[in-house]
């Protein structure tokens, strides 16, 4: 293992390619050089080049600047919620009526029919032939919804293992943000926990990529383990963990192509990437993490569901909330899904990917409180 440190981030290479595991379950030489232009992978020991448009890190924000972000990140969601109630009702009893247009507005908000179903009928207990104010309609609706998200608040312990880094293996369709997501998350735990991190660009199809990784990593001062495009990500994401181990990383993040869920080929390659990683140890990765573009709305669930079966996906991470009016899919991935969601994002800043609250969530989407 030969490295070169850049600044406080460190690009590590293998000087020759039969280091490369080449039984079976792991790259051969010719996995390696998946592409002709790849023939001959040159380590990449360039100095760190400078950005077209940096990513942007700001300061630390308090509790209360984040409830703030979120509320204006939902605020396309929480309009189209809070529009519909007051088209819906001034003050008026809780009939089948008021029940079924409630449900309609719901489901306009991306909740899913099932999901929207479920909240009226909790909702309504208790409550049918009352007076109900928009206010109170909307607080009741808060507490069902913050009840249905509560299970899936489990938040990942990435605590460092015995016998080597927490490795995280983050995958996802084209565009949902999960190298920018991999970027906030190891800034965010250097920063806030003070952990040292190790970052691989598995995306090894796009070299932008691969530098929105290194600027990442040279901010949360760790790694980042790199090859020429073309290489096989398989081989990446062994020499990452490789990497982080030796330098005594607490957590490794593996970045991956986006790939379409339809697509088997792509989707056997992210089977590949766990195999190669379990001649390291049987238990890698310890999570999976899929990050989810909120503006793909419903479709989000097919997306689910591929992943899932393929990789058995731990966690999610949900993107580019505050580009959408479907902030609502948060709520039915929860509700048919059950996977822990660890953080929602809602702008392009660090602070703006925080830790998932079911209550805060709750009532963001609703406008309680705004």
């Amino acid at each position: 293992m030969a490295s070169k440190t850049t600044g406080k981030t460190m690009i590590f290479w293998r000087k020759k390619k039969d280091e490369i595991p080449t039984n079976d379950a792991a790259p051969s030489q010719a996995e390696v050089t998946a592409s002709p232009a790849a023939a001959e992978l040159q380590p990449q020991i360039q100095a760190q080049p400078e950005p077209v448009a940096e990513p942007v890190v700001a300061e630390e924000q308090s509790s209360g600047n984040w409830m703030s972000r979120l509320v204006g990140g939902l605020g396309k969601s929480t309009s189209k919620i809070t529009q519909g109630l007051s088209d819906l009702v001034t003050k008026r009893k809780l009939d089948q009526d008021m029940i079924d247009q409630l449900e309609e507005v719901l489901i306009t908000a991306d909740l899913g029919p099932k999901t929207a179903s479920r909240i009226v009928t909790e909702f309504a207990e208790g409550r049918f032939g009352k007076d109900m104010d928009g206010d109170e309609i909307r607080a009741a609706l808060a507490d069902v919804i913050a009840r249905i998200l509560d299970p899936v608040n489990k938040p990942i312990d990435f605590t460092r293992r015995d016998t080597g880094p927490f490795t995280v293996l983050v995958c996802g369709v084209n565009g949902v943000g999960k190298t920018t997501t991999i970027g906030k998350m190891a800034y965010n735990l250097h920063k806030r926990e003070g952990k040292r991190v190790m970052l691989a660009a598995g995306d090894t199809f796009r070299a932008a990529a691969t530098e929105q990784l290194k600027i990442w990593a040279e901010r949360a001062g760790g790694g980042i383990v790199a090859r020429d495009i073309g290489a096989d990500s398989a081989a990446v994401a062994y020499e990452a963990y490789a990497a982080a181990k030796a330098e005594g990383a607490d957590v490794l993040f593996i970045d991956t192509a986006g790939r379409l869920h339809n697509k088997k080929n792509l989707m056997d390659e992210l089977q590949k990437i766990i195999r190669v990683l379990r001649k390291h140890d049987e238990n890698l990765p310890h999570a999976v993490i899929l990050v989810l573009d909120a503006t793909t709305g419903q479709n989000a669930h097919a997306q689910v569901e591929t992943f899932r079966d393929m990789v058995d996906v731990s966690a999610l991470v949900v993107t580019k909330l505050d580009g959408s009016a479907k902030g609502g899919v948060v709520v039915g991935l929860a509700d048919r899904f059950g996977l822990p969601i660890i953080a929602v994002g809602v702008g392009e800043q660090a602070e703006d990917l925080q830790p998932f609250h079911p209550d805060a969530y709750a009532r963001s989407l609703v406008g309680v409180g705004i």
